[in-house]
């Protein structure tokens, strides 16, 4: 107990064998490193595709990015990508440490020098991602927020409105489901948006519709209605920022 004291260790091991022959520690930590990566890896692959071309939503700036070696106007998303290609690298150690622990014997074997491997580089890696992933969204990423408006306002994606519009204004949800089906297909047939409909043509297609049709299936107002704890509206999202800061401050 003195010497677990004097280094400020949390306690002892209750046994000598399991103290020089255990690894748990090391296998724990890269499988929670694991799992980290996984959300970098997850986070990067969404940053590649905002930037593609075919999507447009954000700027790579200068500093986070290469450009090509043959095509002057393309740059590289480096930042996302490494850290992609990276949490593989992580997983490769925690398979490793795996491994190498399945079939040794009780008390300290020679293989247990393979840990160190396994175990610094992945909180080599780790750090380096968090850190690398930090300045990218702090300075690195500019969002083009006229392609993103522009995006969804040109999509279907505020069908489920238009059906929670009827249900509230008294129509069984399954009719409602049913009659918005409907409708976007007439619309797809015709090269229109929900929006381009005229207030007689909804009403057409059923009685209770009315003005408040257009704001209810404006996107600002999609988002907005989505306010229910945890839920993608503006107000929860600010609450949801403020509870992260809260809890790393």
């Amino acid at each position: 107990y003195y010497t677990a004291k004097e280094l400020h260790f949390g306690g002892v091991y209750a046994n000598s064998l399991d103290g020089v022959s255990d690894r748990d520690f090391a296998i724990e930590f890269l499988g929670a490193a694991s799992l980290i990566m996984v959300h970098l890896s997850r986070l990067s692959e969404e940053i590649i595709l905002w930037a593609s071309e075919e999507f447009g939503f954000i700027i790579l700036k200068d500093n986070c990015s290469t450009g090509s070696s043959i095509m002057p106007q393309k740059k590289n998303p480096d930042v996302p990508e490494l850290v992609r290609g990276k949490t593989g690298r992580v997983f490769g150690h925690l398979q490793a440490m795996l491994v190498l622990m399945k079939g040794l014997p009780l008390a300290y074997n020679k293989d247990l020098q393979e840990d160190k491997e396994a175990l610094f580089d992945g909180v080599k890696t780790v750090q380096a991602c968090l850190e690398t992933m930090t300045i990218l969204w702090r300075e690195g990423l500019e969002f083009r927020t006229k392609r993103l408006a522009s995006a969804v306002a040109a999509d279907f994606s505020n069908a489920t409105d238009v059906a929670d519009y009827l249900a509230a204004k008294g129509v069984p949800f399954r009719e409602a489901y049913n009659l918005v089906g409907k409708v976007v297909k007439t619309c797809l047939a015709a090269g229109k948006l929900l929006k381009d409909l005229t207030l007689p043509e909804w009403q057409e297609l059923h009685p209770a519709f009315a003005e408040d049709i257009y704001q209810a299936i404006a996107p600002n107002q999609v988002v907005a209605a989505r306010n229910s704890y945890g839920g993608t509206g503006f107000e929860q999202v600010r609450q949801a920022l403020a509870d992260a800061r809260k809890r790393l401050s």
